[in-house]
């Protein structure tokens, strides 16, 4: 058996979002991810109400390496949603999302925390670095905050 020291890295952003939590909320789900996020398309969904709920798995694919995961908590009312992905050899992350309403519509603080599972994952945190996860959480508020005002996803030229 070998246990080894956690290499981990965490990192928290606060999203302002241009709707009020009740209807940001739905959209935190890996099936209506799709309607405003270009390009998310998971391969797979198990879930009873086809949408995210408590125990939902669905699985991803990125440059050729899947990943599972599995919705741990999802609590509406509270505006709360949490996941774990594994993507072998790679990380095991946890990403939560704390949804609250703000003036003009609601904060989300968004956390994802990865845990190397080996050397591939090693370099993965190695360039999960303050910058680059600001700029993907802005990208994604923008991504957001476009489907919240026109109902469609933002087209990002490629």
């Amino acid at each position: 058996m070998k246990i080894a020291k956690p290499n981990r890295a965490t990192r928290t952003f606060t999203q302002r979002l241009v709707a009020a939590p009740e209807f940001v909320f739905p959209l935190l789900c890996p099936v209506r991810e799709a309607d405003w996020m270009e390009g998310w398309n998971p391969t797979l969904v198990i879930s009873s109400s086809r949408l995210a709920e408590p125990d939902c798995v669905f699985t991803t694919k990125s440059d050729g390496t899947e990943a599972v995961w599995s919705v741990t908590r999802h609590e509406s009312a509270a505006g709360f949603v949490e996941m774990i992905k594994i993507t072998p050899g790679l990380t095991a992350c946890r990403l939560s999302i704390q949804l609250r309403p703000a003036p003009g519509g609601s904060e989300a603080d968004v956390t994802y925390s990865h845990t190397s599972l080996g050397p591939r994952g090693d370099a993965f945190l190695a360039a999960f670095d303050e910058a680059s996860y600001r700029k993907s959480m802005e990208d994604w508020e923008a991504r957001l905050n476009h489907y919240l005002r026109h109902g469609k996803a933002l087209s990002v030229p490629r």
